[in-house]
């Protein structure tokens, strides 16, 4: 998998399936991709007629390049293993499984996949939210390699993640920097997307673009969130800079001079920049394009 050419998830906004209100607004938003959620944000005895609501949105299917995944309830509730069944069935893009904690959930939900023939096209994204899969997320995060696994995006939790390990949840996240670290290095040694957690508070959109800011510096993706407030600041700071953008196009214009065309290295503006720096460079600028043309 081609994590540069990957489809921008910079905000990945969680709806309730029993949202009615929610959904129909979603036209009108400009997040990358929508979560539409059977699980925490939907009690037990609504669980049917959600999953109900969802087929008849995938029935008729907006147009449009923005993602559609579903999270389902656990396989091991009572209501995971149809909710799997019906997703499957869905024009959606992909099935959020929550609490993955071993490489073998994954596989094992990827086998009910493949049995009931869904498309290659449907992938899995894993929720990384317990201790057990922090210890196990570098074999999770290996079945990016693997494109018959489906693996496509990991998301951390952290809510479930602190309650589970009692780590105190500050402002600036100091002391879960260590594990967010290391969510984004097995994500990308796995070739796959990494989301950071949601932001409880809505409202402080001062600290959530600080915070969204600190988690694209660390590598994330994106930023899973709760709140059309936070797509705008999400956007803005999962996306390439307006220096960062000249600069690359800078290195890419000096490698391509007739002096430079078999250089591998070069000096510019007195630095030494590398082919792996032309290679950055030029991801970032099909990053900008591909995002400018979301806009239209």
């Amino acid at each position: 998998m081609s994590h540069s050419l990957s489809r921008p998830r910079r905000s990945v906004l969680f709806v309730p399936a029993t949202n009615e209100k929610a959904i129909a607004k979603l036209s009108q938003l400009a997040c990358d991709a929508v979560i539409f959620d059977l699980e925490d944000a939907v009690l037990p005895e609504h669980k049917a007629a959600a999953r109900e609501r969802l087929a008849k949105f995938f029935a008729e299917r907006p147009e449009g390049g923005r993602e559609y995944v579903v999270r389902i309830n656990s396989l091991a509730s009572p209501w995971g293993a149809d909710d799997l069944a019906a997703a499957g069935g869905w024009a959606s893009d992909g099935v959020v499984l929550p609490k993955v904690e071993t490489a073998r959930d994954l596989l094992e939900a990827n086998d009910v996949l493949d049995e009931a023939d869904a498309p290659e096209t449907l992938k899995l994204w894993a929720m990384i939210e317990t201790p057990r899969a922090l210890l196990n997320l570098p074999a999770i995060a290996e079945l990016g390699r693997d494109p018959s696994a489906r693996l496509s995006c990991l998301i951390a939790g952290l809510n479930d993640l602190a309650k589970d390990t009692g780590v105190k949840v500050t402002p600036d996240r100091r002391y879960l920097r260590p594990w967010l670290m290391q969510m984004v290095l097995c994500a990308r040694a796995g070739g796959i997307d990494m989301l950071d957690s949601v932001s409880n508070d809505f409202r402080d959109l001062d600290a959530f673009g600080l915070e969204c800011g600190e988690a694209a510096a660390m590598g994330f993706s994106g930023k899973s969130i709760i709140h059309p407030a936070q797509i705008g600041p999400a956007n803005a700071a999962f996306s390439p800079p307006a220096e960062a953008l000249v600069e690359a196009r800078a290195v890419v214009d000096a490698f391509a001079r007739p002096e430079n065309v078999s250089a591998g290295v070069i000096s510019l503006d007195g630095k030494m920049v590398e082919r792996l720096h032309l290679a950055e460079a030029e991801r970032l600028l099909a990053r900008a394009v591909q995002l400018e043309s979301l806009r239209h």
